[in-house]
């Protein structure tokens, strides 16, 4: 008896050990179906490299006095230590390659968007646009089927790509839960094929009055994705590869994930279960990064679209709900599935895609910089990364005009997101992302 339950414990110890082994680096990559976007090896953009060993960037500490940080050497401190979940770190600035660093682990790409695959399913809206696959403008109604008699029909377009449909009563950031969670039964809708969703979740619900309300909710970004391969047809994946073979270049096999996962397969006949989730290897973010700053510099019709979005950003009305708190801290807008507004930064452009325990594409148009940073777990230094690294001293000037440097610093502190005595969130964040966290 005794050996039998030496035996027992002893399969439970190794079981985590593995997981410990792993933490913080396993993700769900073949979780789901997937779009495989090109080939293995593709015709690519190459970049020029210029590493530099030293860059500085500067700040203002609490008694108003400039200081500098060492960027190259604070991210090779930061991907040394395990424990801030940083994995990746690229500044990209005037076409060359200044810093380039990754956690050579166990970690293996293609790397995860999380909710940077927001911003890229608006990115194909645009293209979708400008192809004329979509007849109409963002100011407009949809027209999609799937959403009949349901709070997504005839939504106009901007509502929708500004998280302002009216959903809050059923899913969102709101409801204080994962942006991807139905408040019935906590069911992922990043897991549900689309037809579905809207017959058990929205069919007969009526929403709050879309255009007035910002809520961050994963299944606006489904349903305008849905939209684009209803209108595209059969010309879905060939969109696809326009944008990300022949235009940005990538290098290898990008991938959108279905709402269908292996395990479950679900309605696969009617072709519209697309999911915001997207893979790429980590060069591969910096180019399509890349793409997008050209369209916006030389006005193409896409890069005409991106302008739209920052002209018609909304406040994310942080006094309301979530004030600092989970993603994307330092954007005070959003615009077209984008982050705009950084604190302090407000007088130029700069476009921010974020994704869940701490993606980030970030593009400064006017200064010709890119910055991306990927992570299993958002407890890296962002203020000195990627906050600096745009050129802020750390002083923001709040609704009083008395200089703050306390007010970035709090919107800006590395996360605290979830931690042990949340085994709740815990499971639902391995569930949800297939990432297994060291604070879990």
């Amino acid at each position: 008896m005794i050996r039998i339950i030496y035996l027992i414990l002893s399969f439970f110890i190794m079981i985590g050990v593995t997981f410990a082994h792993h933490a913080n680096e396993k993700y769900c990559f073949n979780c789901s179906y997937k779009y495989k976007i090109g080939d293995k090896e593709n015709d690519t953009y190459e970049f020029e490299f210029d590493l530099q060993t030293t860059i500085f960037v500067n700040y203002r500490n609490s008694i108003g006095r400039i200081q500098t940080k060492d960027l190259s050497k604070l991210v090779e401190e930061q991907l040394k230590d395990k424990k801030t979940g940083l994995v990746s770190y690229i500044l990209f600035e005037n076409n060359k390659i200044l810093v380039d660093q990754n956690r050579k682990s166990k970690y293996w790409g293609p790397y995860p968007s999380h909710s940077v695959g927001k911003s890229l399913v608006s990115l194909v809206t645009g293209y979708a646009m400008c192809g004329g696959y979509i007849n109409h403008t963002v100011y407009d109604r949809i027209d999609y089927p799937t959403v009949v008699g349901t709070l997504y029909e005839n939504q106009k377009l901007i509502h929708l790509l500004n998280m302002q449909a009216g959903d809050d009563e059923i899913i969102g950031d709101r409801l204080g839960i994962w942006d991807s969670r139905i408040t019935k039964d906590k069911q992922s809708i990043n897991t549900i094929p689309i037809k579905r969703a809207m017959k058990k979740y929205f069919k007969g619900k009526d929403g709050l009055e879309p255009g007035k309300y910002f809520n961050y909710s994963a299944m606006t970004t489904n349903v305008i994705m849905n939209y684009v391969i209803y209108k595209t047809g059969d010309d879905w994946e060939k969109l696809l590869h326009k944008i990300f073979i022949e235009d940005a270049k990538v290098a290898k096999r990008v991938y959108f994930h279905k709402t269908l996962r292996k395990d479950k397969t679900g309605n696969r006949k009617s072709g519209e279960y697309g999911r915001y989730s997207f893979y790429a290897d980590r060069y591969d973010y910096v180019r399509i990064a890349n793409m997008i700053m050209n369209h916006w510099k030389n006005d193409t019709c896409v890069g005409k679209y991106l302008k739209t979005m920052y002209e018609n950003r909304v406040d994310r009305q942080y006094d309301e709900y979530n004030k600092f708190n989970g993603n994307h801290r330092s954007a005070q807008t959003y615009g077209g599935q984008f982050l705009w507004d950084a604190v302090g930064l407000e007088d130029r452009p700069i476009l921010m895609m974020d994704g869940a325990w701490g993606q980030q594409v970030v593009i400064d148009f006017d200064n010709n910089r890119i910055i991306t940073a990927h992570s299993t777990d958002r407890h890296y230094d962002y203020y000195s990364l990627v906050y600096l690294p745009l050129g802020a001293d750390g002083t923001y000037t709040d609704k009083n005009s008395k200089l703050s440097n306390s007010s970035v610093l709090e919107s800006l502190d590395p996360a605290r997101e979830i931690t042990q005595d949340n085994k709740k969130k815990c499971r639902e964040y391995v569930n949800e992302t297939g990432f297994v966290l060291k604070s879990c």
